[in-house]
């Protein structure tokens, strides 16, 4: 198989890293491949959209859900690194509240899939880094909710000194006691 599945404190919260084939000219590795994610993962979502950006370093992005068309996402970084973090906002979970956090890079090639029903941020520790994205239903910004990437009930460990770069709906976003959940 082309794909290795690492559990993370979160079992439905997947490090999945590609085989990768390379040699002095470079690499070659397959960033998707339907019947190897559903035989690796035993999951069978579809993705629907494609989405990419660019953040300098420092930029904070998150957390975001959608709480209608909720979101599953296959997340990795193709230039530069980012510290990746899910947070679980099913009710019924046994990790309700509970948060995971990833160093995905263009060096290390990992993915992370973070299931509908998380809330997903990360943080550019590089000096810029382009993240890509697969998800599982579509931007829906009138369904689209943030948490504060620094609720203390959460207690996130976000590597970063000094105040991260903020979008205006990061810093109007509501503290996780005041979230919208998922049942």
């Amino acid at each position: 198989m082309n794909l290795t599945v690492i559990p993370t404190s979160i079992p439905d919260v997947l490090i999945l890293e590609p085989r990768i084939f390379g040699d002095d000219r470079g690499f070659f590795l397959e960033s998707f491949n339907a019947q190897n994610f559903q035989q690796a993962t035993g999951l069978k979502d579809v993705f629907v959209q494609d989405n990419h950006s660019r953040s300098e370093k420092n930029v904070l992005r998150g957390l975001h859900y959608q709480i209608s068309h909720p979101q599953g996402k296959l997340v990795r970084v193709v230039v530069g690194e980012v510290f990746d973090v899910a947070v679980d906002l099913r009710k019924s979970s046994p990790t309700f509240g509970k948060w995971v956090g990833v160093n995905l890079s263009a060096a290390n090639k990992r993915q992370l899939w973070i299931p509908q029903g998380f809330a997903h941020g990360f943080l550019v520790l590089s000096e810029y880094a382009d993240f890509l994205y697969k998800t599982t239903d579509y931007y829906a910004p009138e369904h689209e909710r943030s948490i504060r990437w620094d609720d203390p009930d959460l207690g996130i460990l976000w590597p970063i000194e000094g105040a991260p770069m903020l979008a205006a709906k990061d810093r109007e976003a509501n503290a996780f006691s005041q979230a919208d959940y998922f049942d």
